[in-house]
């Protein structure tokens, strides 16, 4: 895991950068006018939006939603190498700690393409793309590999890898997962923990592990899971007490979840009651209520604290965001979805 250091920052010059590349983003209006045109569209326009590079890349061998979808990820990842590469000192060990994320997310992309035994040249050619060089290390992983315990063994000395080999030999998908998850989280949260660390970021941290269990506590009630099961897959760290969340775990209802994280101090259930009654198919409207949470607390963060890490995270939260709709528009009309459900699952 990073470490921060205490190197010279250049947190003026980073935050200044990182405020332009966020006014260059991809706003609310031009996504809406992204929405009403056809699928062989968007890849055209999303080209003229800063997307260019990559969609010429994959255009040879990939069409539709999959062309994009890989462009998309490909940008994505040149571009927090680029956010990285212009950090500098403590503030790029900040920065780092957040996009951590990402790798241990890569971690469980590769342990579900070796446990579903998908081909290597699918993985290659749409999971995890060649032309994508971040991606070389993942896929020699999955040639490399048989076995998640193979797997586990080849990422020995990466942070993920350390977290994985706390678990049983013989230790099933979703326990790696779940440890993956618990793993980034502890370490992000010591990473940032000191005197000279900015305790703001402790406490958004704080808050997307208390929204990542409210989505287990929900997503579990759909499933069916047991409580003890349920009270198991929680994350530690949060600001929601052990207490309250094992009070949720033995509920059976989505009203009797929301009736015992309402117990909890730093619960916000604005907009909670709508969205369960919203939630009877998918947990989206859900996810969608806590992620604009998260997006008002950056956002607010990032005003107040405009000389600090909070821009340059900001900015790569809207990012995310960004990736996150255009994925979502186009999966969605591939789909055959209205324009009204799709844009009732963005975040706008």
């Amino acid at each position: 895991m990073v470490r921060i250091n205490n190197g010279r920052s250049n947190v003026a010059n980073a935050a200044a950068r990182a405020k332009t590349r966020r006014a260059g983003l991809i706003d609310s209006t031009r996504m809406r006018q992204l929405l009403q045109q056809g699928p062989d569209t968007i890849g055209i326009s999303i080209g003229d939006m800063g997307y260019r590079n990559e969609i010429d890349l994959y255009a040879p061998r990939l069409s539709g939603a999959d062309l994009i979808e890989a462009a998309l990820n490909h940008n994505l990842d040149a571009d927090l190498a680029t956010v990285l590469g212009f950090c500098q000192g403590r503030l790029k060990g900040t920065v780092a700690v957040y996009v951590t994320r990402f790798s241990f997310q890569n971690a469980k992309t590769v342990l579900r393409a070796i446990h579903s035994g998908a081909d290597i040249e699918i993985v290659a050619g749409q999971v995890l793309p060649e032309e994508n060089a971040s991606n070389s290390d993942w896929l020699d992983i999955v040639r490399n590999c048989d076995t998640l315990s193979d797997a586990v063994t080849a990422m020995s000395g990466t942070a993920w890898g350390h977290a994985l080999a706390r678990l049983e030999p013989d230790a099933t998908l979703q326990e790696m997962e779940d440890m993956l998850d618990s793993a980034y989280y502890r370490d992000a949260l010591d990473a940032v923990r000191g005197p000279d660390s900015p305790p703001l970021l402790e406490r958004y941290i704080q808050v997307e592990i208390d929204h990542r269990n409210i989505i287990n506590q929900f997503r579990g009630v759909r499933q069916g899971i047991n409580g003890e099961n349920r009270d198991a897959m929680m994350i530690g760290g949060g600001k929601i007490s052990k207490a309250v969340l094992k009070t949720a775990s033995l509920a059976d209802s989505n009203e009797g979840v929301l009736e015992a994280l309402c117990r909890a101090p730093s619960f916000d259930d604005n907009g909670f009651d709508d969205a369960i009654q919203a939630s009877a198919t998918s947990l989206d409207p859900v996810v969608t209520l806590l992620q604009e949470q998260r997006n008002s607390m950056m956002r607010r963060f990032s005003y107040l604290n405009p000389l600090s890490a909070f821009p340059v995270i900001h900015y790569i939260e809207s990012k995310v965001l960004e990736v996150q709709n255009i994925r979502l528009l186009v999966r969605g009309k591939a789909a055959g979805l209205s324009d009204e459900v799709i844009e009732a699952h963005m975040n706008l």
